[in-house]
This record gives structure tokens, sequence and C-alpha cells, in this order.
């Protein structure tokens, strides 16, 4: 039986859904997760504490006091807010839904984070992808052309870069800020591998709030260790970030996530032991894919690491196949973009993890 698809438009019908590998029983190293799950102790505390919530009421006062708990933690300017969201994704359809005016158009570096022109698309907006560098560094010459003759109404900037896990030039970042800022679009600074990375624009916030006057900073819990609660957050000046939340659902997070996330708060160093090994993991595992014959390696300030696999086109395919043939799951990223032709992006994991990864795909290329 099918259905009649009529009414359904016609861009969603020509569209791919977002798909999600299943990993099975495999080492699962695609999606840039905390490998770490909580201490036993912490398990029991978060389970005896869920349990209190009263699940029978809707969201109320306990997610403003996450909203509070999270910008103590940022320390945020005098003036600023904070929204939260149904993790990064959500906070992404949010600032296109509010600034879906007619011939609005989001601007991005590409390769960059698929939802920034998903949603973009989705609300009806136009969206521009401006190629990096082969480095995968900004082209500022190009960004900078593309800003003034598109006028986007919001600017992304993933920091660090999704899937290539590098940061970009602050100085250039800065210049495209003033840029963009100039004329009253919004810049987004997405910075959901905070935890893994040597800079924070926060701290240029923290120096200059006048010349970020239209950025919004985004993070998420998700690569904090919470991937699974779903929460998002997003701070700006507190002018701005209210119109943002004007067009949020009022219970669009619910009381177990907002716990869950107070909880991890709460409990912030232990998630900053995992991020510091998670780090040295990285390091470690960098070192040792520059060691294997036929790959090149790029620098990375995330939890993943993008590598090239040298030869012909579908090289990387074949090493993708290779490793989930050995039980290992990482994330193909070949067909993404020109700029990523036999690219795989691997996630940091475990010690053992790495090890298993290590084996396997040396004997896979």
């Amino acid at each position: 039986m099918s259905a009649d698809l009529r009414l359904i438009r016609p861009d969603v019908q020509a569209m791919h859904a977002y798909v999600v590998q299943d990993a099975g029983s495999m080492v699962k190293l695609d999606a840039m997760e905390n490998p770490y799950g909580l201490p036993a102790d912490l398990q029991a505390q978060l389970g005896e504490r869920l349990g209190r919530v009263a699940i029978n009421r809707y969201p109320g006062a306990r997610i403003n006091d996450l909203r509070q708990a999270l910008a103590a933690t940022m320390d945020l300017p005098p003036g600023y807010g904070l929204t939260l969201g149904n993790g990064s994704d959500e906070l992404i359809s949010l600032l296109a839904l509010a600034c879906a005016h007619q011939g609005a158009t989001v601007l991005a570096p590409e390769p960059g984070f698929v939802m920034y022109a998903m949603s973009a698309r989705l609300q009806g907006l136009g969206f521009v992808g401006v190629p990096l560098q082969s480095d995968f560094s900004l082209d500022e010459a190009a960004m900078a052309a593309a800003i003034a003759q598109h006028r986007p109404a919001i600017v992304y900037f993933a920091y660090p870069n999704n899937p290539t896990a590098n940061l970009w030039d602050a100085a250039v970042l800065r210049r495209l800020i003033a840029q963009a800022s100039a004329y009253g679009a919004l810049v987004v600074m997405d910075e959901a591998y905070q935890p893994f990375a040597a800079h924070s624009w926060l701290q240029e916030i923290q120096q200059d709030p006048q010349a970020n006057r239209q950025v919004l900073l985004m993070r998420t819990l998700s690569k904090f260790g919470l991937a699974g609660v779903r929460l998002g957050y997003m701070a700006g000046p507190a002018d701005l970030v209210a119109q943002i939340d004007k067009v949020r659902p009022p219970y669009n997070v619910s009381v177990l996530n907002a716990e869950c996330a107070l909880f991890a708060l709460e409990h912030a160093p232990v998630f900053a032991a995992q991020a510091a090994q998670i780090c040295a993991e990285r390091e470690r595992l960098a070192q040792a894919l520059a060691a294997l014959p036929g790959l090149q390696v790029f620098p990375s300030q995330a939890n993943m690491i993008l590598v090239r696999v040298q030869g012909a086109a579908g090289a990387a395919d074949r090493v993708f196949a290779g490793l989930k043939a050995r039980q290992v799951l990482v994330k193909n990223v070949s067909t993404m973009h020109p700029l990523l032709a036999n690219c795989l992006r691997l996630t940091v994991g475990t010690a053992p993890e790495n090890t298993l990864l290590l084996a396997a795909l040396e004997a896979s290329l």
C-alpha cells in the first residue's frame, strides 16, 4: 500500500533523510560521542535523583535553574542571555525560523555541519556554502565576497569545524564578524566541540562584547558526555536571545533532560577528566595514524580526526568497508564535498577502542 504524497512539499520529497548508522555490536567511532559512561556511584545517584522528578508536571522552575547554572559556568558578560534547545539541532532550526523573511539567506563555510543547510531550506531560506581552502582553512576573500553579495541573515562558523576538526584563524574571523555585523547579520559561533579545543570564542566575547554584539555562541552537552540527553544552549546579547526565544516551543526541554544536565554540571570535574583523557588519546591516535602508510592525517582540535586515504577514487570506500568487516564503525565523509574526497572521520574512543581501530586500519589499508 502506498500513500498519496501530493500535499507533501516537493522539496521535502526530494530530500534525503539524516541517516544514523546502525552500529550493532561494532566499536562505535562514527558520531563524536564521549566514549566514557558515568561511574557506577554516579549512576546510582542520578537514578535516585531522576526518580524524584515530577514527570507528571510540565517543565517549570528547574529549567530556569539550568539556564542560570549554564550562564554561571560560562561567566557571561553583563547584559547577556541564554536559551535552551533540544540539542543544537533545534537551536539551528529556531534561528532559521526567526530569520525566515522573504529572500533571507544562510551562509556557512563548506564542508561543514549539514544541519545549517538543511534547516535553512526547510524554513524556506536560501543557503550559500563557501568552500574552504585545500588545507581546510577559511578562504577569507571568498567569504567576504559572499557576505557582500548575499548579505546573509545568518552566518555560521563551527569552531572547531565538523568534519575537518580544525580551529580557524581568529583574526580572519574577527574581520568577517565585523563585516556581517555592520548590516545586522547574526553570526553563530557553533562550539559543539569546545571541551576539546585550545581556544573558545567566549574569550573574545568577554574581552570585547561590542565587537561581538551580533554573535550568538552555541554549545551542546552532547560532546561533554550527554549525547543521549539532547541539550543545547545558546548565549548572546539578551535582547537578541529574547527574539530567538520567542519561537522556541514552551516545553522543548524535558524535566528529565534538565535534571541530567544539572547533575552533570554539579559533577563537572568528572567530565573534565574524561575530556582530558580524550585529548590525550587524540594525540596518541594522531601520531599512530601518521605512522601508517597511505594515510594523510589532518590536525584536530575536536574529539575526532579526519584522515585521507591515499589512492584512486574509491580508496576510502574500500578502507571503510574493511573496517566494518573488522567490526569498527567510522564515518565515511568522502562524498560529502569534493574537498573531502577519500576522507574518513574517526571519533576518538577509549584507549582499547583506539587500539582496535589502529589494528583494523592497518589491516584494511
